[in-house]
């Protein structure tokens, strides 16, 4: 086998000898942009059911605020998951076995989720984190091994494609599986999440022998040492687990304080790791410094992330107690209003690069820290509009036309598009040397802060109702407040960043 890929990886390296080529791109990407597709459709698919399925009377019938604290703590449990995914990789098994194994994990547990029982849902979720976790860590590096290392003219157009696969798999996954879930069966939606993740691996599985052998690696393999202590602490934790779950269950408050330790673990670990970064004595001044102003990026997207992650919680209740779901006389499912994003995302995504391309032709294009500030104020007005219908329906009963939730998701795409890429670009700019992988997993941990904020919101403790006008006017006016306060701080952010845009 592994020479075999390693003839395979030497012929598809180079796509301009004549070879077969995906769209001009190493063979290998094909095999990348189905599993990837297939993951962010289950994924997608899952996140579409998962509140409603929570707020159903044929599901768990559970309170608006409960299925917001269960929904969020899971998103920012799966991007939580992606550092140790990707040190798992770095140590013990490599990206392209972690892959394999998360894509399996994942399968089991939409599988768990399907099965027709509250204990066996709670773990289908607990496998689908970790095995999103292991792959989401992985599956960028490994197009990165595709090409030519960082400067291969290749690469941007490369990862662009990419991108577009997520996109495919996230606009059909709420199509397909919400339709399922929500008219047929909530059970039924979930295995069918299974199918697709099983799809994937199997293209996965049979297409790895055009990856790049450098997939294989492990990059810092594990001494048998540190392998025992690794086992060794993982048990002592499920133990320590075990034991305070046990003791809820039997005293009665398991509802009630299950998803604490996980909600502040979500806002603990990422001041931890940043705070821990920035005591590295190791670090040049000049990183030190870039790294200080990074901290205002970070704090920013975790507001950003807090109320936007909120699109398939606070505003999908919404779509499925408050909105007719009849446009042109066609009646549709609430879990369709999840494919609105990334269907706009591929709409908007090249005219907004396009309109950063041309302002910068003419020297006007704005700072990272203006986009930020343009994210958030976005944000900010698009809860502001989801007042409207919010306050209306409290007012005087009734349903609302559907268009409001596609103005807000239009709104939320355009402010998406203002933070995510950029984040995701200034992350790669200003990560100091010695933390240039990890600074990665750093950037998906502002989404595990925003969502914890909401979980710790909506928990059982503070039981904060987000999907009323109180609430939506509170989270408006911050995202505005904090949007100023990143725009009046750009100067001082800029000298913070160096030379580095």
């Amino acid at each position: 086998m592994a020479s075999s890929l390693t003839k395979d990886a030497a012929q598809q390296g180079n796509p301009v000898d004549g070879g077969k080529t995906f769209f001009g791109h190493p063979r290998g990407l094909a095999t990348l942009f189905m599993t990837e597709m297939w993951e962010r459709y289950s994924f997608y698919g899952m996140k579409a059911l998962l509140p409603l399925y929570l707020i159903a009377p044929g599901g768990m019938h559970m309170q608006a605020t409960t299925a917001t604290a269960i929904y969020s703590v899971y998103m920012a449990m799966v991007y939580l998951l992606a550092m140790p995914g990707g040190w798992v990789a770095d140590r013990f098994w490599g990206p392209r076995k972690t892959v394999a194994i998360g894509a399996l994990v994942v399968i089991a547990g939409h599988i768990t989720l399907a099965l027709p029982s509250a204990a066996s849902f709670f773990a289908g979720l607990v496998l689908v984190a970790i095995g999103s976790g292991l792959l989401k860590a992985n599956i960028s590096t490994m197009v990165g091994h595709l090409y030519d290392g960082p400067q291969d003219p290749r690469r941007d157009g490369g990862f662009t494609l990419f991108y577009i696969g997520i996109n495919i798999g996230a606009l059909l996954a709420p199509l397909s599986i919400g339709t399922v879930g929500e008219s047929v069966n909530w059970h039924l939606g979930f295995t069918l999440a299974a199918v697709g993740m099983a799809l994937g691996l199997a293209q996965f599985l049979l297409g790895s022998r055009h990856l790049s052998p450098e997939s294989s690696v492990v990059a810092q393999p594990a001494t048998d040492q540190e392998k025992a202590s690794t086992l060794r602490k993982g048990l002592i934790w499920l133990a320590v687990a075990a034991v305070f779950y046990t003791l809820l269950g039997v005293t009665g408050n398991f509802a009630d304080w299950a998803l604490m330790p996980i909600t502040i673990a979500g806002l603990v670990i990422p001041i931890a790791v940043l705070v821990r970064m920035k005591r590295d004595k190791e670090l040049t001044e000049l990183e030190q410094s870039k790294l200080s102003g990074y901290m205002w990026f970070f704090a920013v997207a975790a507001v950003f992330w807090m109320i936007y992650d909120q699109n398939g919680s606070t505003l999908s209740i919404f779509g499925a107690n408050s909105t007719t779901n009849d446009l042109l006389g066609f009646h549709f499912p609430t879990s369709w209003y999840q494919s609105l994003n990334p269907l706009f995302i591929m709409a908007l995504a090249p005219v907004v690069a396009s309109a950063w391309l041309w302002l910068n032709r003419r020297d006007k294009e704005p700072s990272t820290a203006v986009k930020f500030a343009s994210s958030l104020a976005l944000i900010g007005i698009s809860f502001a509009v989801f007042l409207i219908p919010l306050i209306d329906t409290a007012a005087h009963g009734g349903k609302v036309s559907p268009m409001w939730l596609v103005a807000i998701y239009f709104i939320q795409t355009v402010s998406e598009l203002c933070l995510s890429p950029v984040g995701l670009s200034v992350t790669t700019k200003m990560a100091p040397a010695k933390y240039t992988s990890q600074m990665m997993g750093v950037w998906f941990l502002a989404v595990t802060a925003g969502d914890s904020v909401s979980g710790l919101l909506t928990s059982p403790q503070l039981n904060v109702n987000l999907n009323t006008a109180a609430s939506v006017t509170v989270e408006a006016v911050f995202a505005v407040i904090a949007g100023l306060g990143i725009w009046t701080s750009r100067k001082r952010i800029k000298e913070l960043m160096g030379s580095v845009n």
